[in-house]
């Protein structure tokens, strides 16, 4: 797990950002960012994965699309991107940094993945679905926290957590 960076995840996130297409309400911008944060964070504390990629892959996943429709590309550009800026606004060890690179660049194309971190990143996108009125569905997450949270509700999930028996 990569402790806590000596960085500023706001000024990146700001950095970022600012140069969103469709700006800050694009159905593939900042907040479906947010959400897909929130999602990962919750994921992460339970899975073991690392917190640290899973943040920067809620920026980065979606960062460089050119629109909401389809763009096949777009993974890939987000992950060239946190390439750009490593070193720069953030660091990352090449083993994490690799980790990010390959979750940005799959997270449209492939289901699955045997690295707790890689699945939890593409989990973290998959449970905000709902945005475009798709339900998650548990055979294309990888973490059991997230099949959980398909099961049992994902409004659920993220009002209330763990705190009420969630994953009991």
């Amino acid at each position: 797990m990569t402790s806590e960076p000596n960085w500023s995840f706001e000024a990146l996130w700001e950095h970022v950002a600012a140069q969103a297409h469709g700006g800050k309400n694009g159905l593939h911008g900042p907040k479906h960012w947010q959400r897909v944060l929130n999602f990962g964070l919750r994921i992460a504390a339970q899975s073991g994965a690392d917190p640290t990629v899973v943040k920067l892959f809620a920026l980065f996943h979606d960062s460089r699309r050119e629109n909401d429709g389809h763009d096949p590309e777009h993974g890939a550009r987000g992950a060239e991107y946190a390439k750009e800026l490593r070193g720069k606004w953030f660091d990352l060890s090449d083993e994490a940094f690799e980790k990010l690179h390959y979750a940005c660049t799959w997270h449209t194309d492939q289901q699955h993945h045997p690295d707790v971190t890689i699945g939890a990143c593409w989990d973290s996108d998959r449970l905000d679905l709902g945005r475009v009125n798709i339900r998650p569905e548990p055979k294309y997450l990888n973490t059991e926290v997230a099949k959980q949270a398909a099961v049992k509700g994902v409004e659920k999930f993220l009002k209330t957590g763990f705190d009420d028996g969630l994953m009991g």
